[in-house]
């Protein structure tokens, strides 16, 4: 596998995790409205020996030549530190305005297209 075009495996879940931490809107798309609990990737990965810096692992590049029977299947887990309830108490008390905002468009978007009655005739 020629290293130029290899990715370690602690290069590709710290990419990752940058992306899902962004707060940052590319162009004009809104960011969707949704909590992450859990992402799990599943890799095919090869592990290479490097002088004294120990094993190192990659992962395979799609449509990448090597030997196949040198090649892992590897499922990484990645999980919030805080729990989903833990998350929301910490934003509705840092952003009690924007508390408000996110409730409505969540039951918004929750309810779109099922119904034209307004949510308070919904509920009783």
């Amino acid at each position: 596998m020629p290293e130029e075009n290899s990715i370690g495996l602690a290069e590709l879940i710290e990419q990752i995790k940058q992306e899902l931490l962004s707060t940052e809107v590319e162009g004009e798309k809104p960011i969707p409205l949704f909590s992450v609990d859990q992402v799990s990737l599943e890799l095919q990965v090869t592990a290479r020996k490097e002088g004294k810096a120990g094993i190192k692992v990659y992962v395979v590049e799609l449509g990448g030549g090597g030997s196949r029977d040198d090649v892992q299947k590897v499922t990484v887990t990645l999980t919030p530190l805080l729990s989903k309830e833990e998350r929301i108490a910490l934003y509705k008390t840092r952003y009690p305005q924007k508390w408000k905002l996110l409730e409505e468009t969540s039951i918004e978007g929750l309810l779109k297209g099922s119904n034209d009655e307004p949510l308070g005739d919904l509920l009783g």
